[in-house]
Parts: structure tokens; C-alpha cells; sequence
């Protein structure tokens, strides 16, 4: 019963899509936290290893300290955290102070809901499902740390980007592995020459090798042949976004705009529709 498959897999979504919200608020902290951590260490290094202030340790991960609002530091109870119907009920603002809540967090549960029903209903309840629909979720969450930060970590795009190799390794992807082997070169080389080409023409950096690496994990994900639909999709939207945001002056300092997220919106939608759809829908096919 695909319609069941689907439900169940669009339940565990939301849930995800729950932790999804923690880690787009988090990792980025946790990550200033371990640069902070390392730079403290190389200064000790520098001054001859010499004795310095014990500093107290910030127990910050994704699981603790718990969610708490930032205004009054209410904590939020178990109820208070049911995936969009909390958000409903509270009509959207912190039970204690009434601070307004992100229209953010729900959609974020509500797109990552509606993925994993997508994967449960074209695959039904297996590795495939389950394993596009981690794919999704890595996206979404990419999407929210580099349009919040410009950063695409590491702790993300390297293990998706192996992952997709070891689900066509394993043939859970429907793409071979000497698809899913070159796609992740192919995807890594061009954005690579795109870079440089870029900084030599002009002594800027026109993008991060965040960007490389995630559509690299996309070229693995979905073989070479998607490669130059996604990228031109990203592209295009990408574009079309920053031109929207220039002409309203909310460009932000340095005037940069995330490519991260419109190559995570390529990459699910070539998966949603396929490579030629999307050129048919960019009109080259």
C-alpha cells in the first residue's frame, strides 16, 4: 500500500525535519566553538606551550544543552516540540514571553515531511526510501546553514558525498558505481575550474570549495548525466534570487549570495523530476 509507506515515511520526516532545525541553529555554533578551541591551542603552542587561564568548558552539542527560547530562556517542554502542531497551538510564539517563533521551523519539518512521504510512495518502505531520503535531509539542512552562514561544513558534505558512492557501490541507488565515480569527480573538476577561472580573471572568489564538495555528493548521488542539469538549474534560479535581493538592498555585506542552496534545490528536483525535465524546464531539450 504505497499511500501507507508514504504516511509512515512522511511521520519519521517531520520528526527529522525537527532535528533538522537543531542542526541548522547549531553546527555553525559548535563549529565557532571548535575554531575557537583551536586557535586557543596554536596561541598556547606559539607562547612556548606557557600556562594560561583555565577557561570554563561549554557543554554545546546537538543534544544538550536543551532548546530553550532566546529571549527569556524558557525551556521548551516535550509538548512544546511536536513537529508543526506545537508551532500551531502555540500560534507560533514562545509560551512564556511571546516572542515570535520562525515561520522557519515548521517548514523546514513540513518540506522534510513532504520529501520523505515523496521517497516512501516512489520506493516504498526499504534502504532505497530510506536512504533517498537522508539524501533530502542532508540537503535541507545544507541549505539552512549556508544561507544563514555561506558555510557548507564538512561534517555534511563529505559524508553524503561518501555515502552516495557506497549506495551505488552496494546498488541501492539505481546508479552505478562509474556513474556515481565520475559524477563526483565531474562535479568536484568544474566548479574547481569555475573558481579559479574566476579568481584569475578577477582577484576575487566567486564561491567557497563548500560548493565543490556538495556538488561533488550530488554528482554521486545521481551519476554524471545530472550534472549539467542541476548546475544549470542552480544556476538560473541562483541568478534570478540575487538579482530579487539586489534590487530590494538586502544584499549582504560583501555581497555575497549562497550558491549551496540552489544546487541542494537542483539536486532534489532532478531527483524529484529527472535531468531531462530539467532541461525541459530551462528549455535546452
Amino acid at each position: 500500500m504505497p499511500w501507507l509507506d508514504a504516511a509512515l515515511l512522511g511521520l519519521l520526516g517531520l520528526l527529522v525535519g525537527s532535528f533538522l532545525n537543531v542542526v541548522i541553529h547549531r553546527l555553525p555554533r559548535m563549529m565557532e566553538l571548535r575554531w575557537a578551541a583551536e586557535c586557543a591551542d596554536l596561541q598556547r603552542d606559539a607562547a612556548g606551550g606557557a600556562a594560561t587561564a583555565a577557561m570554563p568548558v561549554e557543554h554545546f552539542n546537538l543534544m544538550v544543552p536543551r532548546s530553550r527560547c532566546p529571549k527569556c530562556g524558557h525551556q521548551i517542554r516535550w509538548y512544546e516540540n511536536i513537529p508543526v502542531l506545537s508551532y500551531l497551538v502555540l500560534r507560533g510564539r514562545c509560551s512564556q514571553c511571546a516572542t515570535p517563533i520562525g515561520l522557519r521551523y515548521p517548514l523546514v519539518e513540513l518540506v522534510a515531511g513532504a520529501l520523505f512521504a515523496w521517497c516512501g510512495w516512489q520506493w516504498g518502505l526499504g534502504w532505497e526510501s530510506l536512504a533517498w531520503a537522508g539524501f533530502c535531509a542532508a540537503l535541507l539542512a545544507l541549505t539552512g546553514i549556508d544561507w544563514d552562514t555561506t558555510l557548507l561544513p564538512d561534517d555534511i558534505t563529505l559524508p553524503l558525498l561518501w555515502a552516495g558512492l557506497l549506495v551505488a557501490a552496494l546498488g541501492v541507488s539505481q546508479v552505478s558505481l562509474a556513474d556515481a565515480f565520475w559524477g563526483a569527480v565531474g562535479g568536484y573538476l568544474s566548479l574547481w575550474l569555475v573558481y579559479w577561472g574566476f579568481r584569475l580573471l578577477t582577484g576575487k572568489e566567486g564561491m567557497g570549495y563548500g560548493d565543490f564538495k556538495l556538488f561533488a555528493a550530488l554528482g554521486a548521488w545521481l551519476g554524471w548525466q545530472a550534472l549539467i542539469p542541476v548546475i544549470l538549474l542552480a544556476s538560473v534560479i541562483g541568478a534570478l534570487v540575487g538579482i530579487a535581493i539586489k534590487l530590494r538592498g538586502r544584499l549582504r555585506e560583501g555581497g555575497y549570495v549562497p550558491f549551496g542552496p540552489f544546487l541542494a534545490l537542483g539536486g532534489i528536483s532532478a531527483l524529484l523530476f529527472g535531468p531531462q525535465a530539467l532541461l525541459a524546464l530551462i528549455g535546452l531539450a
